[in-house]
C-alpha cells in the first residue's frame, strides 16, 4: 500500500498510517468534534489490539474529556461488540479505535451516533462541519468529562448471539463440530474461540493472542490463509474461520482447507436465515451475483446500495431487511444490531452446516458459481481517485453512445453490467487507491475483464 500523505475522512471515520499520515492531534480534534457533537453527553469507547490504539485511546479521551462527554470504555473488544454495548447502554455515541482490516501500521477511529448506529449522512456532514470549522463546544473547569469502565462487554454479546431467534445451540453442541478459527491477533482473538466452546465445538486456535502484532494481513484474503489452510487439512476440522484485525467480518475454509472470498459469508448466511424467516437481502453493488440466484430461490428481494456498512444500514431500515452486508465477509444481524458482525456470522454458518447436515464443500458446490476478481490501483491522493473515476465514466458513456457497451450502473463509482458479468470502478473510502471488481463465469474472464479496465485506468491516468 503506498503512503497516504493525509488521514482519509470517509464514511467509515478517519484512518491513517501512524506517524505518516495520522498523528493524535487530528485524533483529539476529531475527538473534540465528535463531544461537541453529540452535546457532551455519554460516550462508549472500545479499542482494537493494534499497538497504537492505547495512543489513540488518550487522545481520544482527551477530546471527549474537553468537551464534557461521560465515557464508558470497554475496553479491547470487537467493533461489533462497542457498538452492541453503545446500544445497550443507551449512549449518546460511540467511537471505536480501529483500522479494520488496514495493515498493522495503520489506525483510526470509527464513529457512530445513539444507541451504536452508524452515522447517517446527515450526520457525518455535521462532524465534518464542527471539526472543519473547529467550532467546539469546549467544557469549563468544573464540568470536564468523567471515565468508568465496563468489563462485561464480550460476555453480554455472547448472550445475545446465543439468544439469537435463529440459533439453536443445543443442536450445535450434539454436533461436536471441529472448527479452526484464526483470528489474526486482532480483537476476536479471546471471544470468538469462546463463543466456539460455548456452541460444543473442538476449537483449535491461530493466532488467538490479541498482542498487535499481525502474524498474517489483517484483511483475511484468501492468500493470507495458508497457515489455516494447512491447520484445517492436518486437523481433520469441519471448517475453518478466520476475522480481520476488529472482527466485523468472517471468512471460511472448508473442510478440504480450501479458502473461500468474503462473498460466500454472505451467501452462506443468506442462504439459511432464509429459510428461517422470509424477508428482503440487501447487498452491495460489488457483491457476488449469488445473491441474486439466493434472493430468487427464496421467492425475495435484493437491493443493492452503494458500498460501505452505513448504506447497507440504510436501505435494510428502508425495506424491513432479514439480513444485509458485503462480499468482504461482513453481515448484518439485525436481531442483534444493525452493524456488521463476524462473531455472529461464526454462530449462523454453524447452525447452517449442522441443519444442512453437508460438508463446506458440498455446500459451495450446491450454489451457482461465479468467478470473482478483485484488484486495485494506487492513487496518490483521493482527489485524483475522483477525477480518475470521472474521467473513465466520460470515456465509458461516449463508448456507449454507439450501442455496442454494457449498461453502465453508477449507484457507487462506474459499474458496467452484461448479461453474464460485471465490472465496477470505485474509489475507496479507507486506502488511497481505486478498486476495481470483477465478476464472470470463469476467473479467466473475470480476471481479463479486471486487467482491462485497469489498463483503461492507467491509460486515463496520463490525463491528469
Amino acid at each position: 500500500m503506498g503512503k497516504a500523505e493525509k488521514p482519509i475522512i470517509s464514511v467509515s471515520g478517519v484512518r491513517g498510517e501512524v506517524g505518516v499520515s495520522l498523528d493524535v492531534r487530528v485524533i483529539t480534534q476529531f475527538a473534540m468534534a465528535f463531544g461537541t457533537f453529540v452535546g457532551g453527553r455519554t460516550v462508549v469507547i472500545g479499542r482494537d489490539s493494534r499497538t497504537s490504539s492505547p495512543t489513540l485511546r488518550h487522545a481520544v479521551l482527551s477530546g471527549l474529556f474537553a468537551t464534557g462527554c461521560h465515557v464508558i470504555d470497554v475496553g479491547l473488544c470487537p467493533t461489533p461488540t462497542v457498538l452492541l454495548m453503545a446500544k445497550a447502554l443507551n449512549a449518546q455515541g460511540s467511537v471505536t479505535i480501529t483500522a479494520s482490516h488496514n495493515p498493522v501500521e495503520w489506525n483510526g477511529i470509527e464513529f457512530a451516533s445513539a444507541s451504536g448506529n452508524l452515522l447517517t449522512q446527515t450526520e457525518r456532514d455535521e462532524l465534518m462541519r464542527i471539526y472543519e470549522t473547529e467550532n467546539f463546544a469546549l467544557a469549563p473547569w468544573n464540568e470536564q468529562g468523567t471515565l468508568e469502565t465496563d468489563e462485561k462487554a464480550t460476555a453480554y454479546h455472547l448472550e445475545q448471539i446465543l439468544c439469537s431467534p435463529w440459533l439453536a445451540p443445543e443442536s450445535v453442541r450434539k454436533a461436536g463440530l471441529k472448527v479452526v478459527i484464526d483470528c489474526g491477533n486482532g480483537a476476536g482473538s479471546v471471544i470468538s474461540p469462546s463463543l466456539l466452546r460455548k456452541l460444543g465445538c473442538r476449537v483449535v486456535e491461530l493466532n488467538c493472542v490479541a498482542d498487535g502484532h499481525f502474524r498474517r494481513s489483517a484483511e483475511p484474503t484468501p492468500e493470507a490463509l495458508d497457515e489455516l489452510c494447512k491447520t484445517v487439512r492436518a486437523s481433520e476440522a469441519d471448517i475453518g474461520f478466520a476475522h480481520d484485525g476488529d472482527a466485523d467480518r468472517l471468512v471460511v475454509v472448508t473442510e478440504r482447507g480450501v479458502p473461500l472470498s468474503g462473498e460466500w459469508t454472505l451467501a452462506f448466511v443468506a442462504d439459511f436465515i432464509l429459510t428461517q424467516t422470509k424477508g428482503d437481502i440487501v447487498a452491495t453493488v460489488s457483491t457476488s451475483r449469488m445473491l441474486d440466484d439466493i434472493a430468487a430461490k427464496h421467492g425475495v428481494a435484493l437491493h443493492r446500495t452503494k458500498v460501505g456498512v452505513g448504506w447497507v444500514v440504510e436501505k435494510m431500515h428502508a425495506v424491513n431487511a432479514v439480513i444485509g452486508g458485503e462480499g468482504t465477509g461482513g453481515v448484518i444481524y439485525p436481531n442483534i444490531h444493525y452493524t456488521t458482525d463476524g462473531l455472529a456470522s461464526i454462530a449462523a454458518i454453524a447452525q447452517y452446516l449442522v441443519e444442512s447436515g453437508d460438508t463446506v464443500t458440498q455446500l459451495v458446490d450446491s450454489m451457482p458459481h461465479y468467478e470473482m476478481c478483485r484488484k486495485k490501483l494506487e492513487i496518490p491522493s483521493q482527489e485524483i481517485a475522483t477525477r480518475l473515476v470521472d474521467l473513465a465514466l466520460k470515456r465509458y458513456e461516449a463508448e456507449g453512445a454507439t450501442g455496442t457497451e454494457p449498461l453502465l450502473e453508477l449507484t457507487d463509482g462506474v459499474k458496467r453490467v452484461w448479461n453474464d458479468r460485471w465490472v465496477n470502478i470505485r474509489k475507496s473510502g479507507t486506502e488511497p487507491v481505486i478498486r476495481v471488481f470483477s465478476e464472470a463465469p470463469t476467473f479467466a474472464e473475470a480476471d481479463q475483464l479486471c486487467d482491462e479496465t485497469l489498463e483503461t485506468l492507467r491509460m486515463l491516468m496520463k490525463q491528469i
